[in-house]
């Protein structure tokens, strides 16, 4: 029987206490012991301590005795707390019945807020509205109770108000939970079908699947087919979060558990497949499976070009953990061998880059990110390209197509102006505005996407003193007028630094490039050009000084033809220099492209 479990998410924005109070939760039903707490249990890599966002989902089985003294089984599971993993928020939220919704009481309704909160509609989840950090001296707890009461259509009275950190009316949620979210439905007699939310890789038993049981039930001594990558498997372990792994010998519907697979890497199970009997299959698969597609890409390459092999095995062992990192080698003629990798926003290519140097102890250098550019050429063939340095000849193509995001931006009314000129200075342009809430407004944009992976984040959050938040989604791939911006030192193009720009920007983008370059590069025994070209022509060039050696310093008097003949010695022995001699780009010239402000 079902009646006594009950299966619930926390979606909230990022750093508005979802997991405190998920560590609240698992001290207050005893699943952990004092001794054992720390502070963001679930959170169990040191970056997701350190940027406070949650990066990997993960579950947990809670006992607990409600007022009516009846024990349930209350299954919480985790989701990632960042807008570039929404794909698996939205497989997250299909495995559970209710969603709790917790709203920071200083700082009110944000835009993750809203996107996770219309997901969870869309999935017919039922929501328990909670507001968190009552205890602070900055908190509003009515006035965000009003908001959330005029979003959800429910008495402001009836919002649940807590303080994850104090451990403040915790037990208020856990009672909610018992009375309102309603139980999965019993179907232990049809065909299993599993929904897998999350996997993580395990060097002694595989990959690990973390499912639900949405219909029937299963033994581990089952041989179990994966729906779409169509692969059998006899599980190596099934188990249930409690918080630590523990084995079971059977999971019933309405469950949540764990497979150890033993496969050997993610790809042959995949986040949203669903898993069946491979003795009595079920008819299909549970909707809603696609595969996350990555959107940023950028080169990766070693600093010491010894660590080219450390560095290909450092990525092979991430993609175990996380299917949605994509890679492939790319040589490039300044950087040397290394890897073009996709992902699934800036936000993720940061936290790949931080893996790498510090669970590899490796030296990486990322180059400027790009987007997925289709070209459609003269023949009416259609090709992706995700690298700059790979646009074909102008004169054989008719469009270049970049994706287009919508975005949507909440924000305190005070700062509509500030917002208004940022997106349009990014080619952006307005679709429609609402007022979620008294004093906050929403506003829905759409802009290319190679403009916001920059620093359009960082640009927003400075004009509005860090109140405004952010969510976007894919739009489309629209054509517009874009042209390669390259780079030549010497007159050797630099393929890392080549950009796609916009017709109307490439001349300042070009400009502002060089003047950063001319400083960054070191100088030379001989001049060197540092030259920004597109369209066919050169927009901006300048010249990085030469480096004097005083080749005179040993003559002291005596006949000048002595200097003459030192003089010309020296302009040869620089023009044959000037011919074989090879110039160092130093790290912080790709970083510039980065850091072209907006002035």
């Amino acid at each position: 029987m079902t009646d006594h479990i009950r299966n619930f998410c926390i979606i909230a924005h990022v750093d508005h206490g979802k997991s405190t109070l998920a560590d609240r939760l698992l001290q207050l039903t005893g699943t952990i012991s004092e001794r054992d707490m720390t502070a963001q249990l679930l959170d169990s890599m040191d970056l997701e301590r350190e940027k406070g966002v949650t990066i990997k989902a993960s579950a947990v089985r809670m006992f607990y005795t409600a007022r009516d003294n009846q024990k349930y089984e209350i299954n919480l599971i985790d989701t990632p707390g960042h807008v570039d993993f929404g794909y698996e928020v939205s497989r997250a939220l299909k495995a559970c019945e209710g969603a709790v919704l917790v709203v920071d009481a200083t700082q009110g309704i944000e835009a993750q807020t809203l996107a996770n909160l219309y997901q969870a509609l869309d999935a017919d989840l039922t929501v328990i509205p909670v507001i968190n950090k009552i205890d602070l001296p900055s908190a509003r707890p009515d006035e965000v109770a009003e908001d959330v009461g005029s979003l959800l259509g429910i008495e402001p009275a009836s919002v649940i108000r807590v303080s994850a950190k104090e451990g403040l009316n915790v037990e208020q949620i856990l009672e909610a939970i018992v009375e309102r979210i309603p139980p999965p439905k019993d179907a232990d007699n049809v065909p299993l079908r599993a929904l897998i939310f999350d996997s993580h890789y395990d060097s002694y038993k595989g990959v690990i699947a973390y499912i639900r049981v949405m219909e029937g039930s299963f033994k581990s001594a089952d041989v179990l087919r994966m729906m779409i990558t169509r692969t059998d498997m006899k599980p190596v372990e099934i188990g249930i979060f409690n918080p630590g792994m523990k084995p079971v010998t059977s999971i019933g519907s309405g469950e949540v558990g764990y497979i150890a697979t033993g496969f050997k890497t993610v790809h042959e199970c995949r986040v949203g497949d669903t898993i069946t009997r491979a003795a009595e299959p079920a008819d299909e698969p549970l909707p809603g499976y696609r595969v996350p597609k990555p959107m940023v890409f950028a080169g990766i390459y070693p600093v010491e070009a010894d660590d080219y092999t450390t560095l290909r095995e450092s990525l092979d062992k991430l993609q175990l953990n996380d299917a949605s990192l994509t890679f492939q080698p790319e040589t490039s003629q300044a950087l040397g061998f290394g890897f073009r990798a996709g992902f699934l926003g800036l936000f993720h290519m940061e936290i790949i880059q931080e893996r790498i140097e510090r669970e590899y102890d490796l030296d990486v250098l990322f180059t400027a990110p790009s987007v997925e550019y289709e070209i459609l050429m003269i023949n009416d063939e259609v090709i992706t390209i995700d690298s700059p340095a790979e646009l074909p000849d102008p004169s054989k193509i008719v469009e270049i197509r970049e994706p287009w995001m919508t975005i949507e931006i909440i924000t305190p009314t005070e700062y509509y102006g500030p917002i208004m000129e940022l997106v349009t200075k990014r080619r952006g342009t307005f679709i429609k505005q609402e007022y979620p809430a008294p004093h906050r407004v929403q506003l829905d944009f759409q802009v290319p996407l190679s403009e916001i992976i920059i620093d359009f984040f960082d640009q927003l959050k400075s004009r509005t003193k860090g109140y405004a938040s952010l969510d976007y989604q894919f739009l489309e791939y629209r054509p517009d007028v874009l042209q390669k911006l390259e780079i030549l030192v010497n007159g050797e193009p630099l393929d890392a630094l080549a950009a796609i720009v916009h017709e109307k920007d490439a001349f300042h983008k070009g400009q502002r490039l060089i003047t950063k370059l001319k400083d960054l590069i070191p100088r030379q025994l001989y001049d060197v050009a540092v030259q920004a070209a597109s369209g066919g022509r050169i927009i901006s060039r300048a010249n990085v000084k030469a480096t004097r050696k005083d080749v005179l310093a040993k003559c002291y008097g005596g006949d000048i033809t002595r200097k003459k003949k030192l003089l010309e010695k020296q302009k040869k022995g620089k023009k044959r220099l000037k011919m074989v001699g090879n110039v160092e780009i130093p790290q912080e010239a790709f970083m510039a492209v980065l850091k072209l402000d907006d002035e």
